[in-house]
């Protein structure tokens, strides 16, 4: 098949979950298929994608200047925006060589089907043209900024997350009824979207990991050390770790005294650098390579209150057979068993608890790793998740034929 790919925000660097899991499937389905790579992206050094024009047919890139959301020019940037009553972290986007360089693609070349990776580039997309559309929802994007804005305490930032949430449960109810199928990545989005979807045009591909590159080390983490992954510029992480550091640290701290806490992920905020400090947890901005912060900690935890679809971390982390406590929301979506291959808590003295629990006792740390290590190894490999994937265009290809 012909597949146009369709993706805001870039696939590289392999930074987000977002685009580890987009990354993985483009590499195995590439094998199969001929694809063809749209995407436009904040304007960056390591914006030509050239690893992954070495694998698909083609790769278009338009690089944009953005502001970053921190600064005073993306404040300007986001209020001009507020009023077009459309979602600001869609809207964004849609610039005249965005729009421009898209028509130029679909116009000059055909396709057997189209892919909408995440909701974020559907406005771009003739959704009349004649040839089956799926949209690839990683989140239910509406609920994560709903979750944003009634778990955030900072008022500005309540408003601006309730906002963004309402209209993107506009333009993602509207944009998913146009598809012709929906993949989703866990049973309760599925659960989400056939409240206004058809449930027989959904289907829920599980998320994978490269069960060959995180491997379990056989040294077992440094003693009273936890670690927590995620990209710090991305409004859950930094709740977790902003819970993380507040509210379960000096719980841990009270019965273990010397426990250390590293935060592992691109652009963390001054607020929590700063956090960070007060309370003597190591922050390490972005890194090359993250299996060695998973590796050197006793126990892995993801104390996340907000969020959406699957978390890859917590794969990468089973993979690796560490031990991981970890809140519902942060777990939800996997295939995880509390007390089985996981911890699963939600009020901070419990979880607090459960950490202190793991250090204290090295051969339940072993046994919860090696189980979750078995769970993902025996299902969740890219290529048995691509194989699905891959079914399921077939699938929807001949149905429109």
């Amino acid at each position: 098949m012909r597949i146009l790919w369709i993706k805001a925000g870039g696939v590289l660097p392999l930074d987000a979950g977002g685009r580890i899991r987009s990354y993985h499937l483009l590499r195995q389905l590439s094998l199969k298929h001929d694809i063809t790579l749209f995407t436009f992206f904040p304007r960056r050094a390591d914006g030509s994608h050239s690893e992954l024009r070495e694998m698909l047919r083609e790769v278009v890139c338009v690089p944009l200047d953005l502001p970053s959301v921190r600064s005073f020019r993306g404040f300007v940037d986001y209020v001009a925006f507020a009023a077009s009553l459309r979602p600001y972290t869609m809207a964004k986007y849609y610039r005249p060589e965005t729009v421009h360089s898209f028509a130029r693609l679909v116009q000059s070349q055909t396709f057997d089907l189209w892919l909408c990776d995440f909701v974020y580039p559907a406005e771009i997309i003739p959704w009349d043209a004649p040839y089956p559309k799926v949209i690839f929802a990683h989140n239910v994007e509406a609920q994560v900024w709903e979750r944003c804005s009634r778990t955030t305490r900072n008022p500005l930032l309540s408003l601006a997350t309730w906002c963004e949430y309402r209209t993107m449960a506009r333009a993602e109810k509207f944009y998913v009824q146009k598809a012709d199928h929906l993949l989703t990545v866990s049973e309760p989005d599925r659960s989400f979207f056939s409240q206004y979807f058809d449930t027989r045009k959904i289907t829920v591909i599980p998320t994978g990991v490269d069960t060959d590159y995180f491997r379990p080390s056989p040294t077992t983490g440094t003693p009273n050390s936890l670690v927590f992954t995620g990209s710090m510029d991305w409004l859950p992480n930094e709740d977790g770790a902003s819970y993380l550091l507040n509210e379960l640290l000096p719980r841990i701290r009270s019965h273990i005294p010397d426990v250390t806490v590293w935060i592992a992920g691109r652009n963390p905020s001054a607020s929590i650098q700063a956090l960070a400090a007060r309370n003597g947890a190591r922050i390490t901005g972005s890194v090359d390579d993250i299996r060695p912060y998973i590796r050197d900690a006793a126990v892995y935890v993801v104390p996340l209150r907000i969020g959406g679809g699957t978390r890859l971390k917590i794969f990468e982390a089973m993979a690796m057979g560490k031990a991981i406590v970890s809140t519902s929301i942060g777990a939800e979506g996997l295939p995880v068993t509390d007390e089985e291959n996981i911890l699963i808590r939600d009020n901070p003295d419990e979880f607090a608890f459960s950490v202190v629990r793991l250090l204290r006792s090295p051969s339940t740390r072993k046994s919860l790793g090696d189980k979750a290590r078995t769970t993902v190894e025996t299902r969740y490999r890219w290529e048995a998740v691509a194989a699905e994937f891959d079914s399921v265009l077939r699938k929807v290809v001949t149905q429109h034929a």
